[in-house]
């Protein structure tokens, strides 16, 4: 069985228009629908995840939000035929 739960770094607006990061616990239902789904070994931040983390709102219209597109890892499951788990 794979795991359901994996850790997440999530950047909320609170009601004083402040930003606050941190670390939680989610679970694969709470993803977005997704073409391709990848077990993670390997993530960073970049420039502009810096800047979402900090409440740029160039950056990032909608919060709560996750930053960070890049990883590398294990497809699990994929809609488009160019990747297959385990790819």
């Amino acid at each position: 069985m794979r795991q359901q739960n994996f850790a997440a770094f999530v950047v909320s607006e609170n009601s004083d228009k402040s930003f606050r990061r941190e670390v939680l616990s989610r679970h694969i239902d709470q993803l977005p629908p997704g073409e391709v789904l990848i077990h993670v070994h390997y993530s960073s931040l970049n420039y502009k995840d810096a800047l979402s983390a900090s409440g740029n709102r160039g950056i990032t219209k909608k919060f709560p939000h996750t930053p960070g597109i890049d990883a590398a890892g294990t497809v699990l499951n994929s809609v488009d035929p160019r990747w297959e788990p385990g790819d």
